[in-house]
């Protein structure tokens, strides 16, 4: 047991304190908290005022908001520097914060005093955000099961704990897997036309461990180059059967996502149809844009009809080429490979080379500078405590120099870290007493290619694009002008329209008058050639009916899953899948894929039911991009625009009225299909 007194997780007064942090931190505080938060929650319910924001519903939010700042610290770290004693601290506190939050929703005291506030007088004078959030909190008692009976509402407390046990379990299965699996190359012949830098960092990895050859794993920066530029067909197969089939029935029996996959789709069932809806989906889109499932199934239907005949270009195009490469029967795992060669033959440049121009510093730069210029703040790095020594610390300040927001960034692949890229909330903005605002603190976490011998990280043009994407959201959070906390930066925000900004920012990386500030070679320093920039540009939607029909592929199956598919009976998600692809893809992976094994997004992340948000928010982010088109990609007027109508109001107004203020008309599908280049007959 540690001392509270000086427990890091329990210092609210400033930035976390990543530096002392430990494990056996972990269950004290947040044990403490919820004691402690028990107790204040029991002395607002009993309370016989008169319920106001100010002696109501201002101080539940403090609660929370202190609860969650101390948890996000933990699960940031569980995500980036996992480790078995932090996985144990985390799994022993997730259930008591199950419980918690559970309780909490189901508060029947608490949903009458925010009945009664909304019904009062004083609602009317309350600003916008404050009457959002009196209006989300009546819909998210509803949602956890206040209006529950008794019994009800006990099974319902159980699901959700069982829930947040068995999607952790989920991805800590995915971890465990990528971080088992290695495969050491002895012989660097068999990796012909692998880069360079990819094959030093294999024999750096595989020398760190006291072994000969050539280390390959899953991380993606090992993973993927194999797959798109290796020359032995044997290699790229026995990597892609490993990815394929991570935590699945072909591995580990201890870390197979199969029954977990089951389980959690049953849950969620139940849970839906004890709050009165047919299914998950439906539930889920009760705090969404889109009203029903079938909404969304039109929506991906519709852009599936639009980007099938171009996918099926794509597909046929590639198939040709293959057969010109000597491979007649094409395989999921010659895809990336041919593609590759097909764009280098089509447009005469390479991923690879297009790579040694974007160095990290320069990248960054040339990020910041696009930021700088349209919202008209600053940003610049300053030392603060980490979690590892890849991070970093950065500050934004606006034009009169005052710090307006602060994020971390943490860009390497490593062992122990989560796959994938994402932003989330270390410190949400909000005011406290005497005006004083809080400054909102942000986590940009990617899966890069680390620096590689005496060489900085270079960056593909798509990693580029992911770092935009991810500031995009960053920026959502830090430029948020709410202080009311829960509806500042994204919180709030309908889950549909969370990737508008990030989505938004991605379009800037096809700018020349951005690109050419944020290249630099690695050996010669020169800018990127406008030459090479204008066959980046041609070779933009080089596939993007395949990507497209993938993206609705994955959409289309959670819908499905998560509305008209019943766990109970003999068909699997497997099957469901191939379903799907019989109506929309063209391209299909080999029986023994196990893809819904590795959907993390769904299983274990906050898209289930959801993940058509990417395309749908691509509608919104494609459709305000135009509108920098039309006033200049660079325009600050239009960038204040935009600040000030969406990235400010976080999620004080729906996102549908916020993008209408700022676009000054409702969303329209076609800048999508323009700016990936489907407006032709294919």
């Amino acid at each position: 047991m540690t001392d509270l007194q000086h427990n890091p997780l329990l210092n609210f007064s400033g930035l976390p304190k990543f530096d002392q942090i430990r494990a056996e931190h972990v269950e004290p505080a947040i044990d403490h908290l919820i004691v402690s938060s028990r107790n204040c929650i029991d002395e607002l319910a009993i309370s016989n005022d008169v319920p106001t924001w100010a002696n109501f519903a201002k101080p539940l939010e403090d609660i929370e908001e202190m609860l969650s700042r101390a948890w996000s610290q933990v699960g940031h770290m569980n995500s980036v520097v996992n480790s078995p004693e932090l996985r144990e601290a985390y799994n022993a506190s997730l259930p008591k914060l199950t419980d918690f939050y559970s309780d909490l929703g189901q508060d029947e005291r608490l949903y009458a005093k925010f009945r009664t506030l909304r019904n009062s007088e004083e609602f009317n004078t309350l600003n916008d955000a404050q009457q959002k959030i009196i209006e989300n909190e009546l819909r998210d008692f509803r949602l956890g099961g206040a209006e529950l009976p008794e019994e009800e509402k006990i099974r319902f407390k159980a699901i959700q704990e069982s829930l947040s046990k068995i999607t952790t379990k989920f991805e800590e299965n995915l971890l465990d897997t990528v971080n088992d699996f290695a495969y050491f190359v002895l012989d660097i012949s068999e990796l012909k036309g692998t880069p360079e830098d990819v094959i030093q960092a294999a024999q750096e990895a595989a020398t760190a461990e006291a072994k000969k050859g050539y280390k390959f794993t899953l991380h993606f920066p090992s993973y993927m180059p194999v797959l798109q530029y290796c020359e032995n067909r044997n290699l790229r197969e026995l990597l892609y059967r490993a990815y394929a089939t991570r935590a699945s029935e072909f591995g580990k029996s201890d870390w197979d996502n199969t029954p977990l996959i089951k389980e959690i789709l049953k849950l969620r069932r139940e849970a839906a149809q004890l709050l009165g809806y047919k299914s998950y989906a439906e539930m889920s889109l009760a705090t969404k844009m889109a009203d029903t499932p079938a909404e969304v199934t039109s929506f991906l239907d519709g852009l599936a009809q639009r980007a099938k005949p171009f996918a099926r270009s794509d597909m046929q195009e590639l198939t040709q080429y293959a057969s010109k490469l000597g491979i007649n029967e094409m395989q999921a795992w010659d895809i990336a490979f041919v593609s590759e060669k097909l764009r280098e033959d089509k447009y005469a440049f390479s991923d690879q080379e297009v790579k040694q121009y974007f160095p990290e510093a320069q990248v960054l730069l040339g990020l910041f500078k696009v930021v700088e210029t349209i919202f008209g703040v600053h940003v610049k790095k300053v030392q603060a405590p980490v979690w590892h020594s890849d991070a970093a610390f950065y500050e934004i300040g606006d034009k009169h120099g005052k710090v307006i927001g602060q994020f971390y960034l943490d860009l390497y692949a490593r062992n122990n870290k989560r796959g994938g890229a994402w932003m989330d909330e270390a410190i949400t903005r909000r005011k406290l007493a005497k005006n004083n605002i809080v400054t909102p603190v942000a986590y940009l976490t990617c899966n890069f290619s680390a620096p590689v011998g005496n060489k900085p990280a270079l960056f593909t043009h798509d990693e580029v694009i992911t770092m935009f994407h991810e500031f995009g959201h960053g920026l959502h959070h830090m430029l948020t002008q709410v202080d009311d906390y829960g509806v500042s930066g994204i919180k709030g925000v309908e889950w549909d329209a969370v990737e508008l900004p990030s989505q938004f920012m991605e379009n800037f990386c096809w700018e020349w008058d951005v690109i050419r500030h944020m290249t630099k070679h690695v050996e010669t320093g020169a800018s990127l050639p406008r030459e090479l920039f204008d066959k980046m540009v041609a070779a933009k939607n080089f596939q993007a009916g395949m990507q497209t029909v993938r993206q609705i592929e994955f959409s289309l199956f959670d819908m499905r899953l998560h509305d008209e598919f019943n766990p109970d009976e003999k068909s699997t998600a497997l099957d469901l899948i191939e379903q799907v692809r019989d109506e929309v893809a063209v391209v299909r992976p080999p029986k023994w894929n196990r893809f819904p094994n590795g959907f993390s997004h769904i299983f274990a992340g906050g898209y289930a039911a959801g993940y058509y948000s990417y395309k749908w928010a691509e509608v919104l982010s494609a459709d305000a991009y135009s509108m920098f088109e039309e006033k200049g990609v660079l325009c600050a007027e239009t960038g204040q625009r935009f600040w000030h109508e969406i990235l400010a109001k976080g999620g004080s107004r729906p996102a549908l009225e916020s993008f209408v203020a700022f676009r000054g008309r409702a969303p329209d599908i076609e800048a999508l299909l323009r700016h990936n280049g489907m407006t032709a007959v294919a």
